[in-house]
């Protein structure tokens, strides 16, 4: 199993930034590799249980399950169902934390993965570069003002 950790630190409150995230279908809003998603079914999307389809900017498509929501701890769990890269098992979380010298937030991406032997590296690159760093540097565009909302 590989883990996948980034973490950073955006100059926003907690509940700024949650406004944000807590929407498991809005990701296509501030995600640069993300072209469009809806949530299957017609559910909420902040239903656990409820599945994303999602267009990448490549054409490719992938499935998300929402698997925790939590408003008290500022954190999400999902998993993949299908994706068009050898990403299997995955699973990640995303939580935030005040920092409490401040009204900043402390952001912390986590996923867990297995993959195809000799295509570890491969995968791990794409997990913190091209997911979770673009997304999270998205995000601080976001909330800078540079981005779309």
């Amino acid at each position: 199993m590989l883990e996948v950790a980034t973490s950073t630190i955006f100059e926003a409150p907690t509940d700024r930034v949650w406004a944000i995230l807590r929407d498991f279908n809005g990701h296509d809003r501030w995600h640069p590799i993300v072209a469009e998603s809806a949530i299957e079914r017609g559910e909420p999307a902040d239903r656990v249980g409820c599945v994303r389809r999602f267009r990448l900017e490549d054409g490719g498509e992938l499935r998300e399950r929402l698997l925790a929501l939590s408003d008290l701890e500022q954190s999400f769990t999902y998993c993949l169902l299908d994706t068009p890269v050898p990403l299997f098992n995955y699973v990640a979380t995303v939580r935030l934390l005040p920092v409490t010298d401040g009204d900043l937030t402390f952001v912390s991406w986590r996923a867990r993965f297995t993959t195809r032997p000799g295509e570890e590296a491969a995968m791990r690159r794409l997990v913190a570069e091209e997911v979770q760093k673009a997304g999270l540097e998205a995000i601080r565009a976001l909330l800078a003002g540079k981005g779309e909302g």
